[in-house]
């Protein structure tokens, strides 16, 4: 039986250094390898026996995962922000780098992050797109209110985004530049086409056979929407890897950092090591929901009694993450016990 080996990979756009050591660190190979599929398949059929590899989680990592994990026993994804083997050593460079990697690997010490599967992925970055729409979106909206702002001309806020008003209204504009005015069509021109082309990504979402019947189960959650209930799906991919509600809540980035040292403990503000989409999308809806959740209302109710507004949408968007857990494990719609009473 041949022996086997262990690659810590540093991958980079144009280039990926790697490492290949047995089991005792004893170094078989090092070098680097271009960043193309060819190549990468090249490589990997040149290594003499079977092989499980590491690499750091970056902008490049994804398609070098789905390439490689057919063609070897292991593909690992390491968390950059738990790396500090590498971050913070003295010399540092690619191969050094890459040897890091393999050594962590070697004695299974990788702090290891969660890769979703392919297909989820695929949806996830349909979303993110969607998203980056959206904001392109409002961008152009307060584009079209400061253009009108810098000549002085008044406009109803209420309406100045629809579409029949601001027709009318860019006829009824006198003196104002035509340079402004042909800005002004330019930026509705591309609200609208922002605003239609995110509503199309989203709809196809919504209907994928992966997502449907998931999407409505945590829609019947009452004030969970298409989006939030879509985001959750997406970035969370598969409920079962958080032991507890503590851990997704955790990842959801709603509790606070904390330092304990020496008996004194010391919580600081909302951690930064968190899932920033999903922590957004909730946020949002733990504004909205108490509306038609009277769960929901009651966590809120009984925080800004306390006085604490922020801590009320911080703990309604808590509450929120663990109905949206308790639904996708079970794979039941929800069911609030107290109305069914």
């Amino acid at each position: 039986m041949k022996e086997l080996y262990y690659i810590g990979l540093d991958v980079h756009k144009k280039q990926i250094s790697y490492v290949i050591k047995t089991a005792t660190g004893r170094q078989v190979a090092v070098g680097q390898v271009e960043a193309s599929r060819a190549a990468l398949s090249q490589w990997a059929g040149a290594i003499d026996g079977p092989w499980i590899a590491a690499l750091e989680a970056t902008l490049f990592s994804g398609w070098i995962y789905d390439h490689l994990l057919p063609l070897a026993q292991q593909i690992k994804v390491a968390h950059p922000a738990m790396l500090k083997a590498i971050s913070c050593a003295k010399k540092k460079n690619d191969r050094l780098d890459a040897d890091k990697i393999c050594d962590l690997l070697r004695c299974d010490l990788l702090p290891e992050c969660y890769m979703a599967p392919r297909e989820i992925r695929e949806l996830r970055r349909v979303l993110r797109y969607r998203n980056l729409l959206l904001r392109e979106a409002v961008r152009m909206k307060n584009k079209i209110s400061g253009l009108l702002l810098e000549v002085g001309e008044p406009y109803d806020a209420t309406k100045l985004h629809r579409k029949k008003y601001f027709a009318a209204y860019l006829d009824n504009l006198h003196d104002t530049p035509e340079s402004v005015i042909e800005l002004l069509r330019i930026s509705r021109s591309s609200l609208e086409l922002f605003s239609r082309l995110q509503r199309k990504l989203l709809t196809g979402l919504e209907r994928h056979p992966l997502l449907q019947q998931r999407v409505e189960r945590l829609q019947s959650i009452r004030g969970v929407g298409e989006v939030l209930a879509l985001t959750w799906a997406l970035e969370i991919a598969t409920p079962q890897r958080f032991p507890s509600i503590d851990n997704a809540v955790s990842y959801c980035g709603l509790c606070a950092a904390e330092n304990t040292s020496a008996g004194k403990s010391h919580r600081g503000p909302l951690s930064k090591q968190r899932n920033q989409h999903l922590q957004r999308v909730l946020i949002e809806a733990a504004h909205l929901a108490p509306r038609w959740n009277e769960r929901l209302r009651q966590v809120q109710q009984r925080e800004l009694q306390r006085g604490h507004a922020n801590r009320a949408t911080l703990e309604v968007a808590r509450k929120l993450v663990a109905y949206l857990l308790a639904v996708d494990r079970s794979g039941r719609a929800f069911v609030d016990k107290s109305r069914a009473a």
